[in-house]
Order: structure tokens, then sequence, then C-alpha cells
């Protein structure tokens, strides 16, 4: 009877993880992506972790495909072309035109503009929300875990790169007036900085 029992309750759990299609992730996705993709901009709060990279935390200013992230080690401005990371240490700014996976290192909405292309998507209930989990064959990122709560609202993103994996924790998201001129470099505010220019 007790077998019989455990069999009822793994089909009755794999039906509750299968009764979402990939057309309910996109959904929650879309609604997710439509939250942050206010005009005005938004700010967050986000702690990085990865093997090779250690654990960092900061702030993000966030409005369309531009963003500007902060942590006590540097600053990262992109423009939705050209991207300056500033090293607070060594006082120099490296410029470039970063990759899809170079961005989703930096910014953990980058995902949001990647998803609708190349990847598979299942979705499972999380506490407080769903995680969705994307995979895509010859990607630079091959594979996601992207949580959202019920507000539709990103909490984390999880990656699989090259290298490994990175998760970035999201915290404190709100809709805020960010002047475009926050997504790019300004000489004059690190003026003995060193620019090295790898484009």
């Amino acid at each position: 009877m007790k077998k019989y029992i455990l069999i009822i309750i793994a089909v009755f759990t794999a039906m509750t993880v299968s009764a979402y299609s990939a057309g309910d992730a996109r959904k929650v996705l879309d609604k997710a992506a439509a939250k942050v993709n206010i005009k005005s901009g938004a700010t967050a709060n986000f702690s990085i972790s990865g093997s090779k990279i250690g654990r960092q935390s900061g702030t993000i200013q966030i409005k369309g495909n531009k963003f500007c992230a902060h942590t006590p080690s540097g600053t990262v401005w992109y423009n939705g072309k050209t991207q300056w990371l500033y090293n607070k240490k060594s006082d120099e700014v490296h410029v470039s035109t970063p990759s899809a996976a170079q961005q989703q290192q930096m910014n953990p909405y980058t995902f949001l503009s990647l998803y609708k292309k190349g990847y598979t998507m299942q979705m499972t209930n999380a506490t407080g929300g769903y995680q969705i989990h994307l995979t895509g064959k010859g990607k630079a990122i091959s594979e996601m875990y992207i949580l959202v709560d019920k507000s539709y609202t990103i909490k984390q993103v999880k990656m699989k790169q090259r290298n490994g994996w990175v998760t970035i924790d999201i915290s404190n998201f709100k809709a805020s007036t960010v002047s475009d001129a926050a997504f790019t470099f300004n000489s004059k505010d690190f003026p003995k900085a060193e620019v090295i220019d790898l484009r």
C-alpha cells in the first residue's frame, strides 16, 4: 500500500511540474521583461558570485539595454554599444564592445533580450514564484535558471558559461528616473585614470 501511495505522489508531482508549457514560461518572462523595461529607468541592488570571479555586491541602474553597475572594486558603464570598465585598484578604464556573454556577466538583465531566440524553456514552481530553466545549444550562455516572484520581479539569475556557473541575486528593484548620461564614462570624474581602448 505504501508503495502505491508513493507512486501516486510521484505521478502527481510529475504532473504538477510538467503542467507549465514553454508558452507559460515565455509569458512569465515577457511580464518580467515588461516590468524591467521602464522608459524612465530602474535601479536595484545585486550580488554576483562564481568560482572564477569570487563574490561582489553593488548597485545597478538600467534603462532599455543600457546599464551602469557600481561595486567596491569598480564601475561598469554600458550605453548600448560601448562598455567602460573602471578598475579602482589599478585606476584603469578598459573600453570595449562586449559580446552578449560578456554583457551577461555584468548585467543581470541582459538575458531579457536573449530568451526570445534559440532557447528552450521549462518552468516549475518555486518558493514565492517560478523558476524558469533555459537551455541553448551552441550559445555562449548554454544554460540559465531565472527565479521570478509572483509579482514578476526577477530575484535571481544563474547562468552556465564556459568557465562555470555564475549566480546573480537581485533585490530592492524599483522604477527610477535615470539620465542617459549615467551610462557613459565621464573622464572628468576620473582625471588620473589610464584609458585603455580594447575595441
